[in-house]
Protein backbone atom coordinates (compact mmCIF):
# COMPACT_ATOMS: atom_id res chain seq x y z
CA UNK A 1 0.00 0.00 0.00
CA UNK A 2 1.19 3.26 -0.54
CA UNK A 3 0.60 6.98 1.22
CA UNK A 4 0.81 10.38 0.40
CA UNK A 5 2.65 11.80 3.08
CA UNK A 6 5.94 11.97 4.98
CA UNK A 7 4.70 12.73 7.85
CA UNK A 8 3.63 8.99 8.14
CA UNK A 9 6.95 7.70 8.79
CA UNK A 10 6.21 4.88 12.09
CA UNK A 11 7.60 1.38 12.02
CA UNK A 12 4.91 -0.93 12.87
CA UNK A 13 5.84 -4.54 13.53
CA UNK A 14 3.11 -7.41 12.72
CA UNK A 15 3.20 -10.27 15.10
CA UNK A 16 1.47 -12.48 12.25
CA UNK A 17 4.47 -13.20 9.70
CA UNK A 18 8.06 -11.67 10.40
CA UNK A 19 9.24 -8.47 8.16
CA UNK A 20 5.89 -8.22 6.50
CA UNK A 21 5.57 -4.38 7.17
CA UNK A 22 7.95 -1.50 5.97
CA UNK A 23 7.07 1.85 6.06
CA UNK A 24 9.98 2.70 2.79
CA UNK A 25 11.29 5.81 1.79
CA UNK A 26 9.84 7.72 4.67
CA UNK A 27 11.08 10.56 5.82
CA UNK A 28 11.50 12.54 8.98
CA UNK A 29 8.85 14.18 10.58
CA UNK A 30 7.75 17.24 9.33
CA UNK A 31 9.31 20.00 11.36
CA UNK A 32 8.39 23.45 11.14
CA UNK A 33 8.22 26.48 13.89
CA UNK A 34 10.29 23.54 16.26
CA UNK A 35 7.25 21.88 16.07
CA UNK A 36 7.09 18.28 14.90
CA UNK A 37 3.74 17.69 13.16
CA UNK A 38 2.22 14.03 12.54
CA UNK A 39 -0.19 13.09 9.72
CA UNK A 40 -3.02 11.52 11.97
CA UNK A 41 -5.42 10.45 8.62
CA UNK A 42 -2.43 8.83 6.52
CA UNK A 43 -1.36 6.74 10.18
CA UNK A 44 -5.19 6.33 10.48
CA UNK A 45 -5.59 4.41 7.21
CA UNK A 46 -2.39 2.71 7.53
CA UNK A 47 -3.90 0.86 10.47
CA UNK A 48 -7.11 0.17 8.93
CA UNK A 49 -5.15 -1.78 6.63
CA UNK A 50 -2.91 -3.44 9.31
CA UNK A 51 -6.78 -4.23 10.88
CA UNK A 52 -8.21 -5.32 7.97
CA UNK A 53 -5.82 -8.01 7.12
CA UNK A 54 -4.87 -9.23 10.94
CA UNK A 55 -9.03 -9.89 11.06
CA UNK A 56 -8.26 -11.74 7.41
CA UNK A 57 -6.10 -14.24 8.82
CA UNK A 58 -7.90 -14.88 12.04
CA UNK A 59 -10.69 -15.69 9.60
CA UNK A 60 -11.39 -19.73 9.27
CA UNK A 61 -13.88 -18.75 5.83
CA UNK A 62 -11.83 -16.51 4.05
CA UNK A 63 -8.18 -17.75 3.21
CA UNK A 64 -8.13 -20.43 5.64
CA UNK A 65 -4.52 -21.28 6.21
CA UNK A 66 -2.90 -18.72 4.03
CA UNK A 67 -1.57 -15.36 6.02
CA UNK A 68 -1.30 -12.19 4.10
CA UNK A 69 1.77 -10.06 4.36
CA UNK A 70 2.11 -6.03 4.18
CA UNK A 71 4.50 -3.80 3.12
CA UNK A 72 3.27 0.08 3.39
CA UNK A 73 5.59 2.72 1.44
CA UNK A 74 5.34 6.28 1.83
CA UNK A 75 5.46 8.66 -1.28
CA UNK A 76 5.40 11.88 0.26
CA UNK A 77 2.48 13.12 -2.27
CA UNK A 78 5.36 12.94 -5.01
CA UNK A 79 5.57 11.69 -8.43
CA UNK A 80 8.61 10.45 -8.44
CA UNK A 81 8.20 8.46 -5.06
CA UNK A 82 5.42 6.94 -6.07
CA UNK A 83 6.56 5.44 -9.30
CA UNK A 84 9.95 4.24 -6.91
CA UNK A 85 7.58 2.25 -4.39
CA UNK A 86 5.48 0.88 -7.25
CA UNK A 87 8.71 -0.33 -9.12
CA UNK A 88 10.00 -1.95 -5.39
CA UNK A 89 6.77 -3.75 -4.84
CA UNK A 90 6.68 -5.27 -8.14
CA UNK A 91 10.22 -6.06 -8.41
CA UNK A 92 11.22 -6.98 -4.79
CA UNK A 93 14.51 -5.97 -3.65
CA UNK A 94 16.53 -8.69 -5.53
CA UNK A 95 19.91 -6.99 -6.40
CA UNK A 96 20.84 -8.28 -9.92
CA UNK A 97 24.80 -7.61 -10.62
CA UNK A 98 23.55 -8.52 -14.53
CA UNK A 99 21.84 -5.99 -17.01
CA UNK A 100 19.19 -7.82 -16.66
CA UNK A 101 16.25 -8.42 -13.68
CA UNK A 102 13.81 -11.31 -14.11
CA UNK A 103 13.02 -11.95 -10.81
CA UNK A 104 9.15 -12.18 -9.09
CA UNK A 105 8.36 -9.65 -6.77
CA UNK A 106 6.24 -11.67 -3.90
CA UNK A 107 3.47 -8.84 -3.77
CA UNK A 108 0.29 -9.87 -5.95
CA UNK A 109 -1.62 -6.95 -5.37
CA UNK A 110 -1.56 -3.23 -4.93
CA UNK A 111 -3.44 -1.10 -3.24
CA UNK A 112 -2.84 2.92 -4.25
CA UNK A 113 -2.70 5.82 -2.00
CA UNK A 114 -5.73 8.50 -1.31
CA UNK A 115 -3.87 11.30 -3.62
CA UNK A 116 -5.25 10.51 -7.17
CA UNK A 117 -2.70 12.20 -9.50
CA UNK A 118 -0.04 9.93 -7.69
CA UNK A 119 -2.09 6.79 -7.67
CA UNK A 120 -2.19 7.58 -12.03
CA UNK A 121 1.22 6.71 -11.95
CA UNK A 122 0.33 3.11 -10.19
CA UNK A 123 -2.38 2.71 -12.42
CA UNK A 124 -0.61 3.20 -16.01
CA UNK A 125 2.26 1.00 -14.81
CA UNK A 126 0.51 -1.59 -13.28
CA UNK A 127 -2.74 -2.30 -15.27
CA UNK A 128 -5.28 -0.33 -17.34
CA UNK A 129 -6.41 3.46 -16.44
CA UNK A 130 -10.08 3.84 -16.18
CA UNK A 131 -12.39 6.38 -14.15
CA UNK A 132 -15.63 5.24 -14.21
CA UNK A 133 -16.82 8.01 -12.07
CA UNK A 134 -15.92 10.40 -14.71
CA UNK A 135 -18.69 9.10 -17.54
CA UNK A 136 -21.28 9.36 -14.51
CA UNK A 137 -20.56 13.04 -14.24
CA UNK A 138 -21.88 13.43 -17.99
CA UNK A 139 -24.93 11.50 -17.03
CA UNK A 140 -25.72 13.79 -14.03
CA UNK A 141 -25.48 16.54 -16.34
CA UNK A 142 -27.58 15.39 -18.57
CA UNK A 143 -30.06 14.02 -16.34
CA UNK A 144 -30.90 17.21 -14.69
CA UNK A 145 -31.44 18.76 -18.83
CA UNK A 146 -27.99 20.86 -18.56
CA UNK A 147 -26.65 20.52 -22.31
CA UNK A 148 -24.18 23.55 -21.50
CA UNK A 149 -22.15 23.46 -19.11
CA UNK A 150 -18.01 24.58 -18.26
CA UNK A 151 -15.15 22.55 -17.10
CA UNK A 152 -12.47 23.06 -14.89
CA UNK A 153 -9.69 20.84 -14.20
CA UNK A 154 -6.62 19.76 -12.26
CA UNK A 155 -3.23 20.57 -14.70
CA UNK A 156 -2.29 17.02 -13.27
CA UNK A 157 -2.23 13.27 -14.13
CA UNK A 158 -5.60 13.05 -12.22
CA UNK A 159 -7.48 16.36 -13.94
CA UNK A 160 -6.07 16.00 -17.34
CA UNK A 161 -7.24 12.59 -17.56
CA UNK A 162 -10.27 12.37 -15.85
CA UNK A 163 -11.66 15.72 -17.97
CA UNK A 164 -10.40 13.83 -21.23
CA UNK A 165 -13.17 11.16 -20.78
CA UNK A 166 -15.80 13.69 -19.68
CA UNK A 167 -15.36 15.48 -22.35
CA UNK A 168 -15.34 12.63 -24.74
CA UNK A 169 -18.49 11.25 -22.49
CA UNK A 170 -20.32 14.93 -22.78
CA UNK A 171 -19.83 14.50 -26.56
CA UNK A 172 -21.61 11.49 -26.49
CA UNK A 173 -24.34 12.57 -24.08
CA UNK A 174 -24.72 15.31 -26.60
CA UNK A 175 -23.40 17.85 -24.39
CA UNK A 176 -22.31 21.03 -25.07
CA UNK A 177 -18.63 22.33 -23.26
CA UNK A 178 -18.17 26.11 -23.76
CA UNK A 179 -14.93 26.34 -22.17
CA UNK A 180 -12.53 23.53 -20.97
CA UNK A 181 -10.23 25.38 -18.47
CA UNK A 182 -7.12 24.15 -16.56
CA UNK A 183 -4.28 25.43 -13.82
CA UNK A 184 -2.01 23.67 -11.18
CA UNK A 185 -1.64 24.93 -7.36
CA UNK A 186 1.20 26.75 -7.58
CA UNK A 187 -0.20 28.66 -11.30
CA UNK A 188 -1.89 32.14 -9.66
CA UNK A 189 -1.91 33.48 -12.92
CA UNK A 190 -3.23 30.86 -14.48
CA UNK A 191 -5.76 30.50 -12.21
CA UNK A 192 -6.95 34.11 -12.61
CA UNK A 193 -7.37 33.31 -16.28
CA UNK A 194 -9.54 30.67 -15.56
CA UNK A 195 -11.62 32.06 -13.37
CA UNK A 196 -11.91 35.12 -16.19
CA UNK A 197 -12.91 32.44 -18.37
CA UNK A 198 -15.64 31.44 -15.88
CA UNK A 199 -16.62 35.06 -15.24
CA UNK A 200 -16.78 36.26 -19.05
CA UNK A 201 -18.67 32.55 -20.16
CA UNK A 202 -22.27 31.60 -20.15
CA UNK A 203 -22.59 28.44 -18.81
CA UNK A 204 -23.99 28.62 -15.66
CA UNK A 205 -22.83 24.76 -14.59
CA UNK A 206 -19.27 24.06 -14.23
CA UNK A 207 -17.67 20.48 -13.91
CA UNK A 208 -15.17 20.66 -11.43
CA UNK A 209 -12.43 18.02 -11.70
CA UNK A 210 -10.28 19.65 -8.79
CA UNK A 211 -7.94 18.34 -6.38
CA UNK A 212 -9.47 19.56 -3.12
CA UNK A 213 -6.46 21.87 -2.41
CA UNK A 214 -7.21 23.56 -6.14
CA UNK A 215 -10.55 23.09 -5.12
CA UNK A 216 -10.26 25.47 -2.59
CA UNK A 217 -7.77 27.78 -4.46
CA UNK A 218 -10.80 28.26 -6.98
CA UNK A 219 -13.36 28.99 -4.48
CA UNK A 220 -11.46 31.90 -3.03
CA UNK A 221 -10.61 34.28 -6.86
CA UNK A 222 -14.11 33.24 -7.27
CA UNK A 223 -15.41 34.77 -4.11
CA UNK A 224 -12.83 38.05 -4.56
CA UNK A 225 -14.49 38.31 -8.19
CA UNK A 226 -17.93 37.89 -6.83
CA UNK A 227 -18.84 35.29 -8.99
CA UNK A 228 -21.93 33.70 -7.91
CA UNK A 229 -25.26 31.67 -8.91
CA UNK A 230 -23.20 28.62 -10.35
CA UNK A 231 -23.97 25.20 -10.10
CA UNK A 232 -21.10 23.14 -9.90
CA UNK A 233 -20.59 19.15 -9.88
CA UNK A 234 -17.95 18.14 -8.17
CA UNK A 235 -15.57 14.89 -7.72
CA UNK A 236 -14.90 12.88 -4.69
CA UNK A 237 -11.95 14.67 -4.03
CA UNK A 238 -13.37 17.77 -3.05
CA UNK A 239 -17.40 17.31 -2.44
CA UNK A 240 -17.82 16.35 1.04
CA UNK A 241 -14.81 18.43 2.55
CA UNK A 242 -16.36 20.47 5.35
CA UNK A 243 -12.64 22.46 5.42
CA UNK A 244 -14.26 24.45 1.81
CA UNK A 245 -17.58 25.44 3.29
CA UNK A 246 -17.34 29.21 4.85
CA UNK A 247 -19.46 32.07 4.23
CA UNK A 248 -17.84 33.10 1.31
CA UNK A 249 -17.35 30.26 -0.76
CA UNK A 250 -21.25 29.11 0.33
CA UNK A 251 -22.16 31.79 -2.63
CA UNK A 252 -20.76 29.68 -4.92
CA UNK A 253 -21.03 26.06 -3.35
CA UNK A 254 -24.74 25.55 -2.39
CA UNK A 255 -26.47 23.31 -4.37
CA UNK A 256 -23.41 21.68 -5.30
CA UNK A 257 -23.80 17.57 -5.90
CA UNK A 258 -21.53 14.94 -6.88
CA UNK A 259 -19.99 11.39 -6.24
CA UNK A 260 -19.08 11.00 -2.48
CA UNK A 261 -17.10 8.15 -1.02
CA UNK A 262 -19.51 6.57 0.74
CA UNK A 263 -18.96 5.79 5.05
CA UNK A 264 -19.48 3.02 6.86
CA UNK A 265 -18.76 1.18 10.15
CA UNK A 266 -15.80 -0.82 10.22
CA UNK A 267 -17.17 -2.92 13.34
CA UNK A 268 -14.14 -3.62 16.21
CA UNK A 269 -11.72 -1.23 14.65
CA UNK A 270 -12.57 1.82 17.35
CA UNK A 271 -11.49 -0.80 20.09
CA UNK A 272 -8.42 -2.12 18.42
CA UNK A 273 -6.85 1.02 17.60
CA UNK A 274 -7.34 2.43 21.32
CA UNK A 275 -5.67 -0.81 22.58
CA UNK A 276 -2.85 -0.15 20.15
CA UNK A 277 -2.81 3.39 21.35
CA UNK A 278 -3.11 2.23 24.90
CA UNK A 279 -0.17 -1.28 24.99
CA UNK A 280 1.99 1.70 22.57
CA UNK A 281 2.07 5.02 24.62
CA UNK A 282 1.76 3.82 28.32
CA UNK A 283 3.20 -0.18 28.06
CA UNK A 284 -0.34 -0.76 28.93
CA UNK A 285 -0.63 -4.45 27.86
CA UNK A 286 -1.57 -7.45 29.43
CA UNK A 287 1.15 -10.32 29.71
CA UNK A 288 0.53 -13.87 30.92
CA UNK A 289 1.37 -14.12 34.61
CA UNK A 290 1.54 -10.07 35.00
CA UNK A 291 -1.95 -9.02 35.82
CA UNK A 292 -1.21 -7.12 38.90
CA UNK A 293 1.66 -5.20 37.11
CA UNK A 294 -1.30 -4.49 33.90
CA UNK A 295 -3.40 -3.28 36.39
CA UNK A 296 -0.92 -0.55 37.96
CA UNK A 297 0.23 0.28 34.59
CA UNK A 298 -3.22 0.86 33.82
CA UNK A 299 -5.28 1.80 36.16
CA UNK A 300 -3.90 5.64 36.40
CA UNK A 301 -4.48 6.22 32.57
CA UNK A 302 -7.89 5.30 32.48
CA UNK A 303 -9.79 8.56 33.13
CA UNK A 304 -8.15 9.59 29.19
CA UNK A 305 -11.12 8.29 27.72
CA UNK A 306 -13.93 10.45 29.20
CA UNK A 307 -11.78 13.26 27.38
CA UNK A 308 -13.42 12.60 23.89
CA UNK A 309 -15.44 10.16 22.06
CA UNK A 310 -12.54 8.52 20.74
CA UNK A 311 -15.29 5.78 18.61
CA UNK A 312 -16.87 8.78 16.46
CA UNK A 313 -13.41 10.55 15.85
CA UNK A 314 -11.76 7.30 14.76
CA UNK A 315 -14.82 6.34 12.11
CA UNK A 316 -14.46 10.07 11.09
CA UNK A 317 -12.58 9.39 8.16
CA UNK A 318 -15.02 8.24 4.91
CA UNK A 319 -11.61 7.35 3.04
CA UNK A 320 -11.08 4.21 5.91
CA UNK A 321 -13.97 2.47 4.35
CA UNK A 322 -12.20 2.31 0.85
CA UNK A 323 -8.92 1.08 2.62
CA UNK A 324 -10.97 -1.62 4.50
CA UNK A 325 -13.07 -2.75 1.19
CA UNK A 326 -9.86 -2.58 -1.05
CA UNK A 327 -8.24 -5.42 1.43
CA UNK A 328 -11.02 -7.87 1.50
CA UNK A 329 -11.73 -6.85 -2.29
CA UNK A 330 -8.13 -8.53 -2.86
CA UNK A 331 -8.03 -11.53 -0.13
CA UNK A 332 -11.71 -12.77 -1.90
CA UNK A 333 -9.60 -12.73 -5.47
CA UNK A 334 -6.92 -14.78 -4.18
CA UNK A 335 -9.43 -16.79 -2.55
CA UNK A 336 -11.17 -17.20 -5.68
CA UNK A 337 -8.03 -18.09 -7.65
CA UNK A 338 -6.81 -20.59 -4.71
CA UNK A 339 -9.95 -22.13 -5.00
CA UNK A 340 -10.23 -22.72 -8.93
CA UNK A 341 -10.83 -25.69 -10.38
CA UNK A 342 -9.56 -26.23 -14.38
CA UNK A 343 -12.58 -25.67 -16.89
CA UNK A 344 -14.41 -23.46 -14.52
CA UNK A 345 -13.20 -20.12 -15.74
CA UNK A 346 -10.30 -19.80 -14.32
CA UNK A 347 -8.27 -21.57 -17.34
CA UNK A 348 -5.98 -17.90 -17.20
CA UNK A 349 -4.80 -18.38 -13.56
CA UNK A 350 -1.17 -18.82 -13.05
CA UNK A 351 0.20 -21.02 -10.25
CA UNK A 352 2.52 -18.20 -8.99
Amino acid sequence: MLFQSCKLCVYIPSPLSQKVLELCGAKAPIVANGKIYFHNKNFRLAQIMIFAIEEINRSDSLLPNVSIGYKIYDTCGSRLSSMSATMALMNGHVIAAEDRCNGQSPVHAIIGETESSTTVILARNTGPFKIPVVRTLAQIVKHFGWSWVGAVNSDSDYGNNGMTIFLKAAQEEGICVEYSVKFYRTETEKLKKVVDTIKKGTAKVIVAFLSHFEMGNLLDELSIENITDLQVIGVEAWITAKSLITPSSFRVLGGSIGFAVRKINIEGFADYIIKEFWDTAFSCSQKEGNSSQYALNCSQFQDLLALKNYKEDVLEQSYSSNVYKAVYAVAHSLHIMLNCKERSGCENVSET
